[in-house]
Formats: structure tokens, sequence, C-alpha cells
């Protein structure tokens, strides 16, 4: 036996050994699938072969309600991810979770890493920065509500596409001929809480809830029974009984209906874009949220939707200086510009929004810069934002009481109303259990 040569070999095996233990893993908790997943996995990837001192590992965990409800489990038992994904409706919830996270600011400052909050699109930033002035989450996936058309459809309905339906008058009138031509599925909407009430709310300059939609405090109190709340849901009422507009599921059910070629039109996310770019084999155009021509302050701006990343507490120094090293690799505005132009989501700093102008990315592509003009508009007290605590529950009742309107079950104020009483008395409770 050559005792040498083995020796040797040994000792390569243990430095190798060494070197691998040396990279610190940290453990990515999201909710992307599909085409997105597909994204998650490569941003991790191109991460981790840019450097060697760190390893982020991507687990998928479900839906967004499934992955926060895991999150606060494995924290109970001790084995939290480093990173999770979390809504844009639990931010709410989690910056009232004491000793749960670590704000992203400090983790990227304590770790050495130039942070300015100023460089943020506003009404992301402003989102999820606490009223202490400190940035909670990292803006990851930032997307806002927009409305996506088959031009192929609408041209064989009849229906102009010089220039898109831009009000509600005008969709149901782009409807109503569509179901003409015979298609059976003319409107649609993924996300309804969000789109049909939420953006809307905002998109009219109008409360959802009061205290500035819930950014002043913890006090506020869902108004979303107003008249002409009460009016926009009688009509898409009426839309559904008259066969215009056809209720898909919840949540982001209907988007397969849009890329089928199903549905001819429908309001959800501007990152639906990933997914429609890749399986859509018709021509597809993306406009503005609609709105009623006669309200006034209309449009004004829509709010964030996606999903921000929380650093967990309770990790180790070197752990939490990978968690901020990824998040300055995800700062980049030239990475921030690829992630724009390949999924929809929304660039969250100006200059990332600059550099895909420059590229000629939004003239290549007309409508890819919907979201970002939506969403760049000056806020007000109004549209600011909607922060409001025990939300994702709150959203299952506008899932529940909304349903009931389309199938002809409930009157669109009895609906409301019924979203209203049973949504305060979850405010209510959530403000109980996180008074200081």
């Amino acid at each position: 036996m050559n005792y040498k040569k083995t020796l040797a070999t040994v000792a390569v095996a243990a430095f190798a050994s060494f070197g691998a233990q040396a990279q610190t893993e940290i453990q990515w908790w999201h909710s992307m699938s599909g085409a997105l997943g597909e994204w998650i996995g490569d941003i991790a990837k191109d991460f981790n072969g840019k450097q060697k001192d760190y390893k982020i590992v991507p687990v998928f965990k479900g839906n967004y309600d499934e992955s926060m409800t895991a999150a606060v489990a494995a924290f109970r038992a001790g084995n939290a991810p480093h990173i999770l994904q979390v809504f844009e409706v639990g931010t709410a919830t989690m910056m009232a979770s004491k000793g749960v996270v670590v704000p992203a600011e400090k983790i990227m400052r304590d770790a050495g890493y130039k942070f300015d909050p100023q460089s943020y699109v506003p009404a992301v930033s402003g989102y999820y920065t606490a009223p202490n002035g400190q940035m909670m989450s990292f803006p990851f996936n930032s997307s806002t509500t927009v409305m996506w058309f088959n031009v192929d459809a609408l041209k064989a309905a009849g229906v102009s596409t010089d220039k898109l339906p831009q009000t509600w008058p005008e969709v149901a009138l782009a409807a109503a001929k569509l179901k003409a031509s015979g298609h059976k599925c003319p409107f649609t909407t993924a996300w309804q809480g969000w789109t049909q009430l939420e953006s809307f709310s905002t998109w009219h300059n109008t409360e959802l809830a009061t205290k500035g939609n819930g950014m002043k405090g913890m006090d506020a109190r869902l108004v979303l029974n107003s008249p002409l709340h009460v009016r926009h849901i009688e009509n898409l009422g009426n839309m559904a009984q008259q066969g215009l507009f056809v209720y898909k599921g919840r949540a982001g059910a209907a988007g397969a209906t849009f890329e089928s070629g199903e549905c001819a039109m429908y309001t959800n996310s501007s990152a639906a874009y990933a997914g429609i770019s890749k399986n859509a084999k018709f021509k597809f155009a993306v406009g503005t949220l609609p709105y009623y021509p006669d309200v006034a302050g209309a449009p004004q701006n829509t709010v964030i939707g996606g999903a921000s990343l929380w650093a967990m507490a309770g990790k180790k120094a070197e752990e939490n200086k990978g968690v901020a090293a990824f998040f300055n690799y995800l700062s980049d505005p030239v990475v921030q510009s690829v992630n724009h132009k390949r999924t929809g989501y929304l660039p969250v700093t100006m200059e990332a929004f600059k550099i895909t102008e420059a590229s000629g990315f939004y003239k290549q592509n007309p409508g890819t810069d919907v979201s970002v003009n939506q969403m760049i508009r000056k806020t007000t007290d109004k549209s600011r934002g909607i922060r409001l605590g025990n939300y994702v529950q709150i959203r299952t009742i506008e899932d529940e009481e909304l349903e009931q309107v389309w199938a002809g079950k409930k009157s669109a104020k009895d609906a409301l109303d019924s979203i209203v009483k049973r949504g305060n008395e979850l405010l209510e409770r959530f403000e109980k259990a996180n008074k200081s």
C-alpha cells in the first residue's frame, strides 16, 4: 500500500469537507410555483454562483397562506427558515409579531451594506416601513393589479383594439360583444378581494378602511360598503347573471383560463406576465385597471401586491450576514431589471425602472410599463396602501360574500355589509391582542 498517497488523499478529502462546511446555508421559504417557481430557482442559482460564502436554498412551502402558517409553527419549534416570503396582506401581522423578525434595514446595515430607503419607489418602501420609519421587510416580488386582454378574441368579436377598454362601462360593452360572438367567458378575475375591492378603492381614491386604510393605526375599521363599492359589486353581479362575467374561483384560479384562451379579459397581477408570455398561444395585451369615469379623482393609483422577504429572528450572526448578502444582491438595479422583464413584477427602485426603460424593453413590449406607471403616481391618504391586521382571514370573508353575489344569492349591499361587520370583528380582535 502506498501510505503517502493514501495520506494525501485523506488530506484532500478533509480539506474539501472543511471547505463545504465553511459555506453557510440560508433556507428561503417561498410560495412561487410554475414559471415563477423556475424564476426563484434561477435567482438562487445566480446568487450562489457569484460568491462562495453562502448558499441560498429555496424551499416551496405551498401558497402564501400555507407558508405563513408553516413558518409560525416552525418558529415556535425553533426551526424557522432564515428568510420567509410573505404576501402583502400579511404585513401588519408580521409587523405586530414581536421578536419574530429582524428588520431588513437593520440586518443589512449590521452587515455593513448600504441601505437607502429613498431609492425605492415610494409606494413600495412606504408599505413595508413601520411607523418608526424603519423598513421591516425587503421588497421582493412587488406587483399591482392590471387588466389583461386576449387581443385576437377582441378582434374576432368586433371590439376595437386600437384603444383597449379603460373604463368599466367599456369593459361591459366589450364583454357583451364577446358573448354575442359566441365567447363563453368574456371577463373573469383573479384575487377578487384584491382587484375588485382593495385596488378598486385606491384607484378611485376611496377608503377601503378608516385610518388611511390602517396605515395610521390598528384601530382602523372597514368602510367598503359605500355607495361606490355597492354600485361596482352590483354591476359585476349583474354581469355574472348575464354571462358577461364568469367567476372561476379564488386566488389565482382564473389565470389558467385566460392563458388557455377560455376567458378573453381578466383582472390580475402584473406578474401574470410570466405565465401568459410562456403559455398563451394568442396575441395578448395589458391595460390599466378599469375605472368609473364619473368618479372624481379617478384614476388615482393602485396599491402594492405580491410579497416581501422577512428575515426571521433567532439566527446565528453568520447566517444573518448571509441573509444580508442575499438582500444586497437583490438590491442590484440590474438584477431587479432582469427580474422585472422576466416576470412582470415591478422594479422596486427608480434606477431599475430607468435601466429597463433605457434598454428599450417597454417599446418592444407595449404595456409592460403600465404597472409601474400606475404605482409611481402621487399617493393620497386614501391610496397610500392597505395595512390591516388579520387580513388573511378578512380576504376569506370577502371571497365567501362575493361568491354569494356572483351566484345571485345575495345583493351587493347585503354582501358588503356582511364583509364590514365580520371583518371589523376581526380588526377589533387584532387591535386588542396587539395593544402595548
